[in-house]
């Protein structure tokens, strides 16, 4: 018997989810993972490195707690949102019997955690202008234990309509949970649902130091749901799953002159999102779609051929699975100028 027969079958045929840095590229602009293109500086304190972290070290916990808005007691800390929904897998779902329900287009990490675990997915696309389906997600919902809905949507940037979601949580309300993945919440923060979370026991929120505080390197997320879905998850979680120089960096992102860079920098960038999106506007045959991230999903005549003449210039782009669409992060204006600029000589030559 191969190695490779050892394996359980679901992670023989698995496809793996193929991030910024599995599918490479060779280049000096790099516009594909939705990362910050800001690096700011840290200091790192060595003291404790000998000793294991806390699984839920306090301070982490109430900085992100007050920037919440939320109860120490309703958050929990991660390696990235990717654990999160991990853990609430894990955490919910029996294998072979339950299954997650997911809404496409959208991150694809939902589909591949439940698969990695032998969780049946049950998929319920969004509607024509990329809104919850709610007819149909009613219609799915039997043997459901986990609802994700991404709110910015990745990869087509927009809202879900907030009455949709309070609907859905009255349906699933002692069925399921309702796990709205806010990565993105941090550039239109009026939009989230985490004052909501008192009303309703079943709703998860997912949150993340990688978009918006540019610490996508340190791999720290968040869960803040009802208290009783934390100590659950708290059985299931990693001993020791934040780092000790984690916890120092993202506490000092968290204080008020870290939060208050961020909030200077969200504003960069949502200028250079407008600018961006103006400026693609403009041009001939292209659609552009109302984002609330730091990305924009851009549909082109012949989107693969000017994805093909961006790679190879050395701007590093993201393909969408939607038709002719193309996700662009948005980066500093530089990088934003630049691509435009040839994204704009690229399209006047055809």
């Amino acid at each position: 018997m191969s190695i490779e027969q050892l394996a359980r079958k679901t992670v023989r045929e698995l496809t793996p989810y193929q991030s910024a840095r599995r599918l490479g590229g060779s280049g000096d602009i790099w516009l594909n993972a939705n990362e910050s293109p800001f690096a700011n500086e840290y200091n790192i304190q060595c003291a404790r490195l000998n000793r294991y972290s806390t699984c839920q070290p306090v301070e982490l916990i109430e900085a992100y707690a007050d920037y919440a808005g939320v109860r120490a007691d309703q958050v929990l800390t991660s390696r990235g949102a990717d654990e999160g929904i991990e853990l609430l897998i894990r955490t919910f779902c029996e294998p072979n019997k339950d299954s997650i329900l997911y809404c496409p287009p959208t991150y694809g990490m939902y589909a591949i955690s439940a698969e990695t675990f032998d969780i049946e997915r049950k998929v319920v696309p969004l509607t024509a202008d990329w809104q919850l389906d709610m007819p149909a997600i009613t219609a799915n919902l039997d043997g459901v234990k986990l609802v994700f809905a991404c709110s910015p949507n990745n990869p087509t940037g927009n809202l879900l309509n907030r009455n949709d979601l309070e609907a859905l949580l009255d349906k699933t309300a002692g069925k399921a949970l309702v796990v709205v993945d806010e990565a993105y919440i941090d550039f239109c923060p009026e939009a989230t649902m985490a004052n909501l979370l008192d009303q309703y026991p079943n709703l998860v929120i997912l949150r993340t130091l990688s978009k918006a505080f540019a610490l996508a390197g340190l791999r720290c997320g968040f869960t803040l749901a009802n208290p009783d879905v934390i100590q659950l998850l708290l059985k299931v979680i990693a001993p020791y799953p934040v780092p000790v120089p984690v916890t120092d960096i993202a506490v000092q992102a968290l204080s008020p002159a870290g939060r208050a860079k961020t909030k200077f920098q969200v504003l960069d960038l949502s200028a250079n999102r407008a600018y961006l999106q103006a400026g693609l506007s403009m041009l001939s045959g292209v659609t552009v779609y109302e984002g609330y991230g730091n990305y924009l999903l851009v549909k082109f005549p012949d989107a693969d051929s000017l994805f093909n003449a961006l790679w190879e210039h050395g701007i590093i782009l993201r393909r969408s699975p939607i038709k002719n669409c193309i996700r662009i992060s948005i980066g500093n204006r530089d990088e934003c100028e630049k691509t435009l600029a040839f994204i704009r000589k690229q399209l006047e030559q055809n």
